[in-house]
């Protein structure tokens, strides 16, 4: 008998620790420290999270498990990858140079795990950045890849508020950076 999407979220939350491990089907490395830490960061219900390139749903689907106060929408080119995200907070763009352009101004964040293209996250910025709600922009993904996509926020009315690896629940080689909307009032 096949086990339903809560039982099976709430079998691998019991497999988190505070010691960062892959699951099979994230590329993120997950911990019990890095949930916590995504959750002071995200936005509570009403407002949501679109998680942008968000693959399987693993992380996802676990911060809202153990957050019921998150609502994480996610977005992605092939929906046959998503196994845990539920199917009304799913959306599908035609492709990786696609945006989600009607459900992205109102999101107050945006996650971006591993990401494998800078100009997608510029496009974001770029296009919804200045005239919508986003608040904070969280960048997730190796160390060596950062200094790809730093520059994506530079000048365009965000900036990055601080960069945290292991300390938030990440393996040595992957990094969180947590990028805010810089303020006009001066």
């Amino acid at each position: 008998m096949e086990e339903g999407p809560e039982t099976t979220l709430q079998r691998l939350t019991t497999q988190l620790t505070t010691t960062p491990q892959a699951f099979p089907t994230c590329c993120l490395s997950l911990s019990t420290p890095l949930l916590e830490t995504l959750a002071t960061l995200l936005p509570k219900k009403p407002n949501y999270t679109l998680s942008i390139g968000s693959g399987s749903g693993l992380l996802e689907a676990l911060l809202t498990h153990n957050y019921p106060t998150l609502q994480i929408e996610g977005v992605d080119v092939n929906p046959t990858v998503n196994r845990y995200i539920a199917e009304h907070d799913m959306h599908v763009v035609t492709g990786t140079w696609d945006l989600l352009s009607w459900r992205v101004p109102g999101a107050k964040a945006w996650m971006f795990v591993y990401p494998r293209e800078p100009k997608l996250v510029e496009r974001y910025i770029e296009t919804f950045g200045e005239g919508g709600v986003v608040e904070v922009i969280l960048w997730l993904g190796p160390r060596a890849d950062w200094g790809d996509y730093v520059g994506c926020f530079e000048g365009r009315g965000f900036g990055v508020e601080r960069v945290v690896g292991v300390e938030a629940g990440l393996e040595g080689f992957e990094m969180l950076a947590i990028v805010r909307r810089v303020s006009s009032s001066g």
